[in-house]
């Protein structure tokens, strides 16, 4: 099964939430189960929408992959928020977490089927910075969703982004 992450509404590229100082150039990503430096596929703060797609396996109601992170019945995603210096270098600030647990169960079944579990959600805070902390829902809607066949193919295609 692939886990599809939808983005949209980010901050921009500079914030400063309460109580800490300003960040700039600020980007998103998704981070790698016990390699918290490891993220998959950064995207810039002033995107218009960012979009992952993360493989996993589903063993009853447990889902697994390298991106997925916690123990079994609260498995979770982490997005990662950071900036990034002149070199390159990301530095976190922030993080959302986004729960396995919180996807209805039919949700998951329909998912499992289809082969594709959707994640959307809005990625900046009531107070215009970037999105943290646990991602409840309504805030974040959980769908299941067809594969998108490679073009041409007709089969599953390979997530673009690493995943």
């Amino acid at each position: 099964m692939l886990i599809r992450i939808v983005g949209t509404g980010l901050p921009g590229s500079s914030c400063q939430p309460a109580g800490a100082p300003a960040y700039t150039n600020i980007h998103v990503g998704v981070q790698r189960r016990n390699r918290p430096e490891e993220l998959l596929d950064l995207q810039r703060g002033d995107a218009e929408s960012v979009t992952w797609t993360l493989e996993c396996s589903v063993d009853g109601a447990d889902v697994r992959g390298p991106y997925v992170q916690g123990r079994p019945g609260a498995r979770f995603v982490y997005l990662s928020w950071g900036t990034v210096d002149d070199a390159g270098t990301f530095a976190m600030f922030r993080r959302a977490k986004l729960m396995l647990a919180d996807v209805p169960t039919e949700v998951m079944t329909a998912a499992t089927v289809s082969g594709v579990l959707e994640a959307r959600l809005g990625l900046t805070d009531a107070t215009g910075n970037p999105v943290c902390a646990r991602v409840k829902p309504p805030a974040i809607r959980w769908t299941s969703a067809p594969v998108k066949p490679q073009a041409g193919t007709g089969s599953r295609s390979a997530p673009s982004n690493g995943g």
